[in-house]
């Protein structure tokens, strides 16, 4: 048996797993839990972020606009599972050269101390990360970008690796990004960052082709007695375009570039009619995990064809043992 490293939480959205499913992840009975038109102004709202927040839960959520704009909105709920967002996007406050608004998307939460820190997809002159923190969620505090366009699915870690912050990422371009791996980086104070180090990338061949295009982290990673879980996004390009996977890998505890073990097997895939059909189809992309330390469960938030959103379930002793059945012999 496995343990998660982290708080209890007795109120996790929780499903048991079908009897006689063969795989480690498993959708939530009433996917999708948040629709497209959710908030009057929505055309979609996917690829978002939830934590545990005063006894219930709290988040940032991508919301596209009908005039098809990218911006990112508050939301709570009691269970995890029926939510209400906030109907204006976040207003940030900060230095005014970088609160300027080019676009926002795609959301990760991840609290620290007494702050949960945003981090996103920020614009300004390109995608680069953009990283804010909140008490409340209802103020929020921007700070400096964390890189140079262009970076997309900036992820920070739940605590300091040695003195450090530290945060994976995903390099890209100004387009939709045709390739991508993840590197790791650190920081004194959230502001300046460095000493890059590359983690894991693509794999060529037919090995494990479902991440054979680009990759990138996913929600904020799970600490375990085993080393540090990351649930990441793999991409595939096929004849009919890209299409967006789940898989995951074990890194080092204190040396987090260090990759232990990684699965060969995408852990959740898009199958369902709400994850093939949408904006932009064939799409599971994962932003967030619940973890109830007590019991190893893991409700995960993903994001559904760029257009709703839904809610797997596992374990960490499903996924850990998962890639010691499943394991990618030649790392990348």
């Amino acid at each position: 048996m496995s343990k998660i490293i982290g708080e209890s939480l007795k109120n996790i959205p929780w499903q048991e797993k079908p009897e006689g499913l063969n795989a480690p992840v498993w959708r939530y009975s009433a996917n999708p839990i948040i629709e497209r038109h959710a908030i009057p102004n929505s055309n979609s709202v996917f690829n978002s972020a939830v934590v545990p927040f005063e006894g219930g839960f709290a988040g940032v959520f991508r919301c596209d606009s009908r005039s098809v704009s990218m911006d990112i909105f508050a939301g709570f709920s009691d269970d995890g599972v029926n939510w209400n967002i906030n109907h204006d996007p976040i207003q940030f406050e900060g230095d005014e050269e970088i609160i300027k608004r080019e676009y926002r998307y795609d959301p990760r939460v991840c609290k620290i101390g007494d702050r949960y820190y945003i981090t996103w997809c920020n614009g300004y002159h390109g995608p680069t990360i953009g990283i804010a923190y909140t008490t409340d969620f209802k103020t929020f505090h921007q700070l400096e970008n964390a890189f140079l366009p262009y970076n997309r699915n900036g992820v920070l870690f739940p605590r300091k690796i040695g003195d450090y912050y530290a945060m994976v990422s995903r390099p890209s371009d100004t387009g939709h990004t045709p390739f991508g791996d993840i590197f790791y980086s650190v920081s004194p104070d959230l502001t300046f960052w460095g000493k890059h180090r590359y983690v894991m990338g693509t794999i060529g061949g037919d090995e494990s082709a479902w991440q054979s295009k680009k990759i990138g982290p996913g929600p904020v990673p799970i600490e375990t007695d085993k080393g540090w879980l990351l649930i990441y996004h793999g991409v595939i390009n096929t004849c009919n375009g890209f299409v967006y996977r789940m898989g995951c890998a074990l890194l080092d505890i204190n040396e987090p570039w260090k990759v232990l073990a990684r699965s060969r097997n995408y852990i959740l895939g898009p199958e369902t009619l709400y994850e093939c059909v949408g904006d932009v189809p064939n799409v599971t992309f994962p932003c967030a995990a619940l973890t109830d330390a007590d019991t190893g469960r893991i409700a995960i938030y993903y994001g559904c064809a760029d257009t709703v959103t839904g809610i797997a379930f596992t374990t960490v002793d499903e996924l850990l043992d998962y890639m010691e059945k499943y394991p990618l012999e030649a790392q990348a």
